[in-house]
């Protein structure tokens, strides 16, 4: 494998950052991570920590050197981090369960696979457009896919900030999975908090990406997102890879090649900043979070449906 990666993240206007990020690879597989804890509950970066290092922890064991049943390992992973935020709200007696979203990306063989809880999105782009974007587990999503909303108002809607989907909350979450990606040298894959997405739009994530490498672009966005946002920005994390080949234009001290990497070796990176942020948002009861989740699932499955024919 051969490509290029960067991460940042930006604290914003908020007292700590709740986001966490990173990329783990073996000769053969790389996984890219992204969580946002969610300050609505306590202790929401404990439970972004947990998902990365619970997924990366997995994946090291299973990457041998490349990861059997990637949809499944997805799956699985997500769920086993759910558990252990749980099993971490157990231990230390909290009064509820940490909450985060989380969005994860497995490349193999050419091709990626990735899945969701939440609103930390994925992109895939090729050549400056987006083939493919995650659907947020949104209320606004939700009603934009029953047809009750349309789609102009995702901006505007009083319901676009409420979230019925992630890990660490009473009910297992639904872990949204793509179909298999096949990709081609100069493709580039995104991962982010909404504090960039919410501020910037798509083809504007697009645009910066296909003119100019991945350790300029994602430091530029975030740094736009943070201007724009001024004093309420919210914290702003992002992950790109381009995906590449012998004769990229990218920055070659930010290229990667795994060929040459040993049976067993696995190299690792995940940004873990420190504190909690208890700032508070919506809420939701648990009947409210069933209720959504039915109404999420119901919507995944007609899009399923509707995409396969």
């Amino acid at each position: 494998m051969r490509f290029s990666v960067y991460q940042e993240s930006h604290i914003g206007g908020r007292k700590t950052n709740q986001d966490r990020m990173g990329y783990s690879f073996t000769r053969d597989a790389l996984l890219l991570l992204l969580a946002d804890g969610m300050g609505g509950h306590i202790q929401g970066e404990m439970a972004a920590t947990i998902a990365m290092q619970t997924i990366g922890s997995l994946f090291q064991q299973n990457a041998n050197p490349y990861v059997k049943k990637p949809e499944r390992f997805l799956e699985d992973s997500f769920f086993a981090a759910h558990r252990e935020i749980h099993r971490y709200r157990a231990i230390n007696n909290l009064p509820e369960t940490p909450r985060t979203t989380i969005v994860a990306c497995l490349i193999q063989h050419n091709s990626a696979y990735w899945a969701h809880c939440g609103d930390s999105r994925l992109y895939w782009m090729r050549q400056g457009q987006i083939l493919a974007r995650t659907r947020d587990h949104s209320r606004i999503e939700t009603l934009i896919a029953q047809g009750k909303v349309d789609p102009s108002e995702r901006d505007t809607h009083p319901d676009r900030n409420k979230l019925f989907n992630c890990l660490g909350a009473p009910n297992m979450p639904i872990v949204e999975l793509s179909r298999r990606a096949s990709l081609q040298a100069g493709d580039v894959i995104l991962l982010c908090s909404d504090g960039l997405w919410a501020v910037l739009p798509d083809h504007v994530l697009a645009q910066q990406l296909q003119n100019n490498t991945v350790v300029r672009a994602v430091p530029e966005l975030l740094a736009t997102a943070t201007g724009i946002a001024g004093k309420n920005s919210d914290n702003v994390t992002a992950l790109a890879l381009m995906w590449d080949n012998a004769h990229s234009v990218q920055d070659a001290n930010s290229t990667i090649t795994t060929h040459t990497l040993p049976l067993g070796s696995v190299t690792t990176t995940i940004q873990a900043p420190r504190h909690a942020d208890l700032e508070q948002a919506d809420a939701f009861n648990d009947s409210e979070i069933e209720k959504a989740i039915e109404e999420i699932r119901g919507a995944i499955e007609k899009s399923s449906r509707l995409t396969s024919k």
